[in-house]
């Protein structure tokens, strides 16, 4: 260590990053970080271990990694981003972190705010007079549980502590930290020093549910002769699937997911009965929302008046949604998996024979449903398409049959989201992930966070031609290439957004749009999306002849398996 070393509020940010238990830093650096760049500058000198600095050239792509890692492992990551510029840059994916309750520290340096004085880290160059806004923070205030700016070096420690205990807090979400350049770079209190062990910033996290309250929700499943679940996220808990099938099972219960966000539910298993809640609500008497944010969208939606619904969710509430409203008779708020095993417990316990026949005999059709669903996918699959219109159905088909049943799959295709969901059927807990926020392009940066967190998985994500634009794709593959990260993308080509004209269409059934076909929404076919892969050293393959479709893939996964990122340009049918 040099003679003239000074312990300063950046060693003991990344102290408290050591202690937190960060691994990495996803970075996109500015002038504002200079003094964490000396600081870890020193740490290598000293052989000191510090979280791992994975350099990103777009804060989208930083941002997701981050949120994939978390994802992956449970554990939430940080994110370092410059000033206002990066704040901005990364706000759309922590709107993505935000709605699909991923925990990670987002940080941003904030430009020096002293100019005349001799303040270490003042202003010295063009950008620190224009990078100041009045209220950087309100950037993502929407998209955060919690956010500070260091005002005291001597603070560093125990605001990252801070930081770490709320993200962590069920249910889990993003954070904001800023950090102005003086504070960073000033000295630590000596005081200060030994204050780290009386911190105890622990992390709440979600539990069970008072006995009476499983009581009643028992007891009016137990009593339902049409029962049904709807559920979105309750496979972020590995341990899920299995115990919403077993209560399927147990009631004779069709489980239903809208907008999945996680494997909820093994697709094999007879008690799946598809993305369709509005097909079942008007028969059903009784229902049980699960971890679910929309379960059904109320404008096409028909339901019961006479049934009961019940509600368990580890945000209850909808903390960030100001206004949410659907049919309720009970809520629990608490962890889906502890929830579910003290009911199931319960039915088990109190199951009468006349029960246990009536669930029986509610399975037997719920089971002959089951394989409808599993025949019609396969009739759409059948029909191949044609040259520069290829079936998405049969595409994606193609790739069910090839890959493993451990492969993870992203699925960002937008209005072919169906077509990966009924023909890539996923059956293992954290191989399947959707799109719960608004902002597009998520899966490629979430793919390569997970690629991080599980070395040996295959990852494969599939876009839309418009969402892959979002996805900072430059950004992306220089981020696989440079940390030997790869991963697939399979991008659905159909000429631009079909989400525009499908929603003008829908508002606007026999309007001038339509009359004119125009849409505002036509992206053309011009882009040679493979080149963009190619150029940053990824497997190019363009698909526009069905027949060509299995070797396609078959050379795409083998670049995979090799090592190196590969992406598959499909032609599909256009919009």
């Amino acid at each position: 260590m040099s003679e003239n070393y000074t312990r300063t509020a950046s060693h003991d940010l990344l102290q408290g990053l050591v202690d937190l238990g960060i691994e990495y830093l996803f970075c996109n650096l500015g002038t504002d970080h200079a003094p964490l760049i000396e600081e870890m500058a020193h740490w290598r000198e000293q052989g000191r271990e510090f979280p791992k600095v994975i350099l990103c050239p777009h804060e989208n792509t930083a941002v997701h990694m981050a949120g994939g890692y978390a994802v992956a492992t449970g554990r939430g990551q940080a994110v370092l981003v410059h000033v206002d510029a990066g704040t901005a840059n990364a706000a759309m994916g922590l709107h993505n972190l935000c709605r699909t309750r991923i925990p990670v520290l987002l940080i941003a340096g904030r430009a020096p705010m002293s100019t005349f004085d001799s303040a270490t880290g003042g202003r010295d160059t063009y950008v620190h007079f224009i990078q100041e806004p009045f209220d950087q923070a309100s950037v993502v205030r929407p998209y955060v549980k919690w956010e500070y700016n260091l005002a005291w070096p001597s603070m560093a420690h125990e605001v990252i502590s801070r930081a770490g205990a709320v993200m962590q807090s069920d249910p889990t979400g993003p954070v904001y930290l800023t950090l102005p350049r003086e504070v960073l770079a000033a000295p630590v209190d000596a005081q200060s020093m030994g204050a780290y062990g009386q911190q105890n910033h622990l992390p709440v996290k979600a539990q069970g549910a008072d006995t009476a309250a499983i009581e009643q929700i028992a007891a009016k499943l137990m009593a339902a002769e049409n029962p049904m679940l709807v559920t979105a996220y309750a496979g972020r808990n590995h341990a899920a699937p299995a115990l919403i099938e077993k209560l399927a099972s147990l009631c004779g219960m069709r489980v239903c997911e809208f907008n999945s966000i996680y494997l909820n539910i093994r697709r094999n298993s007879p008690y799946f009965a598809g993305y369709n809640p509005a097909a079942f609500t008007e028969q059903a008497d009784f229902g049980l929302m699960l971890d679910v944010d929309v379960p059904w969208i109320p404008k096409t939606t028909r339901v019961n008046p006479k049934a009961y619904w019940a509600q368990m969710d580890v945000d209850a509430i909808k903390r960030d949604i100001p206004m949410w409203g659907f049919p309720l008779n009970a809520r629990i708020e608490g962890d889906s998996v502890r929830l579910l095993t003290q009911l199931i417990d319960l039915i088990e316990q109190t199951a009468t024979p006349a029960f246990k026949a009536k669930a029986n005999q509610r399975s037997l059709l719920i089971k002959a449903e089951h394989e409808k669903n599993q025949q019609r996918a396969a009739v759409m699959a059948k029909e191949p398409g044609k040259l520069n219109a290829i079936n998405p159905h049969f595409l994606c088909g193609a790739i069910g049959q090839q890959i493993r049943s451990e492969d993870v799959v992203l699925n960002e295709a937008i209005r072919n989201t169906m077509a990966v969901f009924e023909q890539i059927p996923r059956e293992l807990p954290g191989t399947l992930m959707g799109l719960s926020g608004g902002g597009l392009g998520f899966s490629a940066g979430t793919a390569l966070g997970i690629k991080l967190a599980q070395a040996q998985s295959r990852v494969i994500h599939f876009v839309g031609d418009g969402s892959f634009y979002f996805s900072n794709p430059s950004s992306v593959y220089a981020v696989a290439g440079q940390y030997n990260l790869p991963i697939l993308t399979v991008l659905l080509d159909n000429g631009g957004w079909s989400a525009v004209k499908e929603s003008t269409l829908r508002m606007y059934p026999q309007g001038e749009a339509k009359s004119s076909n125009q849409f505002a929404s036509d992206l053309g076919y011009g882009t040679d999306f493979a080149a963009i892969a190619e150029a940053a050293g990824a497997h190019g393959e363009r698909l526009v002849e069905p027949s060509q479709t299995d070797a396609a893939i078959a050379r795409c996964l083998a670049a995979l398996d090799a090592g190196q990122s590969a992406l598959l340009h499909v032609r599909i049918t256009p919009l």
